[in-house]
Order: C-alpha cells, then sequence, then structure tokens
C-alpha cells in the first residue's frame, strides 16, 4: 500500500478504494440495523451507496419490475451469474414492496436473505422511499428516487403474518427458523408455493436439472396459471435451460444486461483493493491507463471482467500499462469459449488491400462517425456494408482490413456454432450474440459468406428446418434496423441472388459493393505488397510484367503464385526474379476461366445493382 500513497495517481486510486470500501460497509448497514450503528453510517450515505450500485442496472432493474408488475408467472434468467441475478431480483422486488423467496434443492425453500444457522429468527420486510441526492461523477450532483431496503414496519410486518398464516403452523414454525418445512423437493416447494397468498417473487436456482420430470412440469404450470392471476412471479435462474412446450406461453425471458464503462471502471479499482489485502500490487497505471482497461473489458459480463482482471493483476503484481493488453488476451479467450464470436486480431488495415480506392474513400468519410462529436453534428453510426464479388478478391481481407483503418475491435460472427437442435435455443444465442456485440460497441462484427447464413430463410423454410432460417433472420433484420449501439457489420458475399431483398436494402446495411477480379493498375499493388509481406523489394521487380502475365488472376492467386516462385527458388538454392513469378502464374489456372460463365454473370447482375469497389473508369481485369 505503501506504493499506492507515493504514487498521486495511486493516492487518489487508494481514496477511492478505500471509498469503496466504506461504501460496502454501508450497504451492508442497510440492511442491518445494528451494524447501521456501528458502521456509524447516516441514513443519507446508506441511501447514497444503494444508488450508487444500483445505477449501473437501472435498465435492467426497471425491465424486471414491469415483468413482475404486469403479473408475468414465470421469468426465465438464462445466466451463469447466480448472485447478480438474485441481487436483480432482491432490489425489484424491495422497490415493490414485495416478498422474495429462494429456493434450491440444498436448503428448499425460505425467505430471501434468511439463514437458520446464522440468523435463526423471522425475517420481516418493509419498503420506503427515500429522497437521495447523490454526487455523481466528481461535480454533478442529481436528485434521484429509489426504493431502500431496510427492515422493520408495518407493511413489512403484514407481509410476514399473512405469509405465516398461509402456511399453516408447522411451516410457520419451521419458516420463522430458517427454510420452510418439506419443501426441498422441487414437487412439494411448488405446492407449498401455490398455497401461498402473500405477493411475492419466488427465486428457483439450477432448476433445469428437474424441468425433464413431468411432474415438476406439471406443478410449475399450475403455479405459473395461477400466479398469471395475481402479483406473483417465479424467477428461474440457470446456466442453461431448455423450457417445455406447455411452459411456453408462461414463460417471458430476462437477460442480464452488460456492465456499462462506468461499471467496468469501478470492477478494476474493486478487484485490485481486494486483491491487495492478499498480494503486494503496484498501482503504476493513471487514470486514463484505468479508462483503456475498462475499454478492453467491454462485452464481459461481471464476473468475466472481474475475473480477466485479476488473472491480469497477478500474473504482473501490479496494475500497469501491460494489463491493459493483459485484459485483452483474457477476454479474447473467453469469447473463443463460448464459442459464437471469436475475436480477430485487426493487424491488417486498408493500406494492405491493393486497390479498391471507391471503397476505401467510402470508409474513409465514415471514420469516426460514432463518436460524439459526429452524433452532435447530426451523424448516425454507420450500419455496415456487404462487400460481394468474385471469390479470392478480397472481400474477406477488406472485412478485417475496415477494423484496423478504424482502430476498433473486431469480431467474428461464427454461423455454424449459433444452431441448436433444441427450438428456442438458435433464437435465444443470436440474441446473446448482439447482447455482447453492442456491449463491444463500438466495434466491427465480421459475418462470412452471409449467404450461407440465411440462404434457408425462404417462404420453404418451415418444411426444411422448422422455420429456424426464418426466425434467424427476423431477429436479425430486427436488430440490423434498430440497434443504436455503433456496431459497424462487415459482411461478405459471393452470391447475393440467394439473399433475401428485404436484408440488402437501404436502412440494414448502408452499401453493397461489387469487388471485382483486379485491374493492371492493383495487380502491380498486389504484387508490391505480397513481396514486401515476404521480405522482397518490389522495386527489384518488373511488376508491369508480372501485373500483365497476371491478367484475369484473382488476388488470392497472385499470393498463391508468389509463394510458389519462393518455393521453386528456394528448392533450387536462387534468388526470386520476375521470370520466377511469372512462371508461377503459368503453371495455375485462374478461376476467371474455370468459372467464366459464372464471373460474367454474376459482374452482369452487378453492374446496376452494386456500387464497384473499383473506379468504373478502370476495366476489370484488364
Amino acid at each position: 500500500m505503501s506504493a499506492l500513497r507515493r504514487h498521486p495517481e495511486g493516492l487518489r486510486f487508494h481514496q477511492r478504494a478505500e471509498g469503496s470500501r466504506a461504501d460496502q460497509e454501508c450497504g451492508r448497514s442497510a440492511r442491518d440495523p445494528s451494524l447501521r450503528q456501528k458502521s456509524g453510517c447516516a441514513q443519507d450515505d446508506v441511501g447514497r451507496i444503494l444508488l450508487l450500485n444500483w445505477g449501473h442496472m437501472a435498465d435492467g432493474l426497471d425491465r424486471l419490475k414491469v415483468l413482475i408488475n404486469s403479473s408475468t408467472p414465470i421469468v426465465v434468467m438464462e445466466t451463469s451469474e447466480e448472485v447478480h441475478a438474485i441481487n436483480l431480483v432482491r432490489a425489484a422486488c424491495a422497490e415493490l414492496n414485495m416478498a422474495t423467496f429462494e429456493w434450491s434443492i440444498a436448503d428448499g425453500l425460505l425467505r430471501s436473505g434468511t439463514n437458520a444457522a446464522a440468523e435463526g429468527q423471522k425475517m420481516s420486510l418493509q419498503a420506503r422511499i427515500d429522497q437521495t441526492t447523490v454526487w455523481n461523477q466528481g461535480s454533478r450532483s442529481q436528485t434521484q428516487t429509489r426504493t431502500v431496503l431496510s427492515p422493520g414496519g408495518g407493511e413489512a410486518d403484514r407481509l410476514a403474518r399473512a405469509m405465516m398464516s398461509s402456511l399453516g403452523a408447522d411451516a410457520a414454525a419451521a419458516a420463522s427458523a430458517g427454510s420452510i418445512y418439506n419443501t426441498r423437493e422441487p414437487v412439494q416447494a411448488l405446492a407449498n408455493m401455490e398455497s401461498m397468498t402473500v405477493e411475492a417473487v419466488f427465486i428457483l436456482k439450477d432448476f433445469h436439472r428437474h424441468m425433464e420430470d413431468p411432474v415438476v412440469v406439471r406443478r410449475l404450470r399450475d403455479v405459473g396459471q395461477k400466479f398469471s392471476n395475481n402479483r406473483r412471479t417465479v424467477v428461474i435462474t440457470s446456466p442453461e435451460i431448455t423450457v417445455p412446450a406447455e411452459l411456453a406461453t408462461l414463460v417471458e425471458y430476462f437477460d442480464l444486461p452488460l456492465p456499462d464503462p462506468e461499471r467496468l471502471h469501478e470492477i478494476v479499482h474493486e478487484t485490485f483493493t481486494r486483491l491487495s489485502k492478499t498480494y503486494t500490487l503496484k498501482l503504476q497505471l493513471d487514470a486514463a491507463g484505468v479508462d483503456a482497461m475498462a475499454a478492453n473489458l467491454r462485452g464481459l459480463s461481471e464476473e468475466e471482467a472481474e475475473r480477466a482482471v485479476s488473472q491480469a493483476l497477478v500474473t504482473r503484481y501490479a496494475l500497469c500499462p501491460e494489463t491493459i493488453t493483459d485484459v485483452l488476451e483474457a477476454k479474447k479467450q473467453l469469447r473463443r469459449h463460448s464459442g459464437m464470436l471469436e475475436f480477430i486480431e485487426a493487424s491488417d488495415n486498408m493500406a494492405s488491400v491493393g486497390g479498391l480506392e471507391n471503397l476505401k474513400h467510402w470508409l474513409q468519410q465514415r471514420r469516426g462517425a460514432w463518436e460524439d462529436s459526429a452524433r452532435e453534428f447530426g451523424l448516425e453510426p454507420p450500419r455496415g456494408m456487404i462487400i460481394l464479388g468474385v471469390q479470392g478478391c478480397g472481400k474477406s481481407l477488406c472485412a478485417r482490413s475496415v477494423a484496423g483503418e478504424w482502430k476498433l475491435p473486431l469480431v467474428k460472427f461464427d454461423t455454424s456454432a449459433v444452431y441448436d437442435k433444441y427450438i428456442g435455443e438458435t433464437e435465444k444465442r443470436i440474441r446473446k450474440v448482439f447482447q455482447i456485440a453492442e456491449g463491444l460497441a463500438p466495434c466491427v462484427l465480421w459475418i462470412d459468406e452471409l449467404e450461407k447464413v440465411f440462404a434457408g430463410s425462404g417462404p420453404d423454410s418451415a418444411s426444411a428446418d422448422a422455420g429456424v432460417s426464418s426466425r434467424l433472420l427476423a431477429s436479425f433484420l430486427s436488430w440490423m434496423q434498430d440497434r443504436k449501439a455503433p456496431v459497424f457489420v462487415a459482411a461478405t458475399c459471393n452470391n447475393v441472388t440467394v439473399l433475401p431483398p428485404e436484408l440488402i436494402r437501404k436502412g440494414r446495411f448502408d452499401e453493397l459493393f461489387f469487388v471485382d477480379l483486379p485491374n493492371q493498375a492493383e495487380r502491380k499493388q498486389i504484387f508490391s505488397i505480397q513481396l514486401a509481406k515476404r521480405k522482397r523489394n518490389a522495386a527489384e521487380f518488373d511488376l508491369e510484367k508480372a501485373a500483365t502475365a497476371a491478367k484475369g488472376y484473382s488476388g488470392a492467386e497472385i499470393d498463391a503464385a508468389v509463394q510458389g516462385a519462393l518455393y521453386a527458388a528456394y528448392s533450387e538454392k536462387k534468388p526470386l526474379t520476375t521470370q520466377s513469378l511469372v512462371d508461377a502464374l503459368g503453371q495455375t489456372v485462374p478461376l476467371s476461366t474455370t468459372r467464366a460463365e459464372e464471373i460474367a454473370a454474376l459482374r452482369e447482375w452487378a453492374r446496376t445493382r452494386a456500387v464497384p469497389a473499383t473506379a468504373r473508369s478502370d476495366c476489370p481485369g484488364s
């Protein structure tokens, strides 16, 4: 800690961390009156801390309150962050003056916050509204209204009496000591829930393990039908769950919101403070560095972000500039394991792409259009583009290069990993992809070979895949149209004719570009780039002669020819020459010859329907 106090930025960091511990102590005091007196937290401080802790999840909290208030019988939270989910439910119930119960196979059904071994007493609940003033971000003060949970009071006693009277004498005695009697078995727990008359929310933990039992499903359906007529809700938390068809009409799905930048900043501070109690950590990062680290954590859940920061700190035993990159690498590993989105190293930029001046100019005009200054100017962030063209002409390279050119994160959408054998699972997975992408914003989302994702979404798709492709397309169209986060979708396509017209219209994508075979000038650029990548001086070669010999060749074929010439030169122990390149080209039959008819048809289709990536004055393949 001495290092913290010596460093000016570290002192401020340390003070904020100490404040965070004080805030946590006050938060506990809000729930326990004995702690409140011991910690010395004023009532205003309690309200202030609860406001700070709940501020980052306001959107999710409001959505959950709407579901509960509208008598939604069953809410499914498919998440591995059980603690986060339960805290959100408790916060919603506190604001709505509702009791909260939790069930697990280990403890049975009990009042939220009770523990038989630790407390052994009956809980009571009172919800009241406090007007609280919060000093936000240094110098701005805002007055907000929040519901603060605290024990005692007439309303809480009424709820407790109603609960006890609805349970019966034996169950009430058990409830006063902790869990409700004989509720560890899911069927019996559901029966007890159905018999209660108190307005409450019941949290069922890891209930997915019991959803294959027909008796449990039937009982849960009875509970849901009864709860739909009054103000009671079942919340199921599970890492993964398949909802039976019998419950489909009773269920609403709730996705936990990802932490916003402010919350990510807090996680960095909280994790550093927690680990400083165990390890001697140095603080070598200023406020701008912490902001950069928080930015690299975008798109992760709270638990994932904390894990990434913890690994970086324990690896370096310091909060230093290297940890900024460390958390990014940890995030890549976490997303790679998710199977749907893969982080791609955006090492290329448009300078590594030969030709395509129209496309480069279009991208240059939209650089930075997601920033606040652009929004104030009246601009909306660019939505995306489709790059159509001949195979091997650099469509995927262009999509990757956009992120490198704009200095944005690049994530690739693994379309094959989205599909699932269970009905409804594919749609949930695509929603998860959208949520993660928006959490990473601003970013570039790369979808390779778009036609393979939605080619089966035509009128006959119901007979082919039970309509999954059509529903997937509908979800994608809705997200493309309505999203507000600056996620630029860079999609490539080989056969645009199989894509539904509603997908490629303006408003979904900004532009449709056609990438043709490279012309003479572009082939010279491609040769120059490929030779430079292989540590050769392009000025020592006759690029004009090589480009002429490569007429009709795609960029990928030129790349392969250069690689082949290098193999030949290395095996013969000779230097690479222009003639070596020409000879290698002569040993390859280009795609423009083997698929000439298809390329001609594609070129004719794009002539009046797409914007050429190369200026029209340049003759393709010349």
